[in-house]
C-alpha cells in the first residue's frame, strides 16, 4: 500500500488553517480515498490540527494513540 493512499481511511480535520481553507483539505482526503470526519474515534486514522484544535479531541487522540499532523506535515506528505 502506498505511503499517500488514504483508502478508506477515517481523518479528522479540526482547528484553524493559515494556507488552507477546510474544504481544500477536505478536496485533498478525499482525492487520495479517504473520508474527512469531525468525530475522533478508534477508527480514526489520524487527525490534521490547526491552531485551536479542541483540548477534548486532542485528549481523546492521546487515548487512542492517534497521530496528530500539522497543516505543513499533511500537505509535505499529500500534497496541496
Amino acid at each position: 500500500m502506498a505511503d499517500t493512499d488514504l483508502k478508506g481511511k477515517s481523518i479528522v480535520v479540526t482547528g484553524v488553517f493559515e494556507n488552507h481553507s477546510r474544504v481544500e483539505l477536505k478536496k485533498i482526503i478525499e482525492s487520495h480515498g479517504g473520508k474527512p470526519s469531525s468525530s475522533v474515534s478508534k477508527n480514526t486514522a489520524f487527525i490534521l490540527a490547526g491552531s485551536k484544535m479542541g483540548p477534548k479531541k486532542k485528549v481523546k487522540a492521546e487515548e487512542l494513540n492517534i497521530r496528530i499532523f500539522s497543516e505543513e506535515e499533511f500537505i509535505k506528505k499529500y500534497g496541496g
